[in-house]
């Protein structure tokens, strides 16, 4: 993933924020165990730290 470009990484962070928002809601309606909670928060921090560090910020 060296050559990652903005519209990649973009796509990266929608991801990871759309899947933490849908387990806050998720957990808000239904019981999710805590596995699956800690599992898809990491999966979306995950993926909101990647595209963080392989983004290419430098040209807006």
């Amino acid at each position: 993933m060296k050559n990652t470009t903005k519209r990649k990484t973009l796509t990266l962070m929608s991801i990871g924020m759309l899947v933490i928002s849908t387990s806050q809601i998720f957990s808000q309606f239904m019981e999710l165990t805590d596995l699956m909670k800690g599992s898809l928060m990491g999966l979306g921090i995950g993926l909101l730290l990647t595209s963080m560090v392989f983004g290419n910020f430098k040209k807006i």
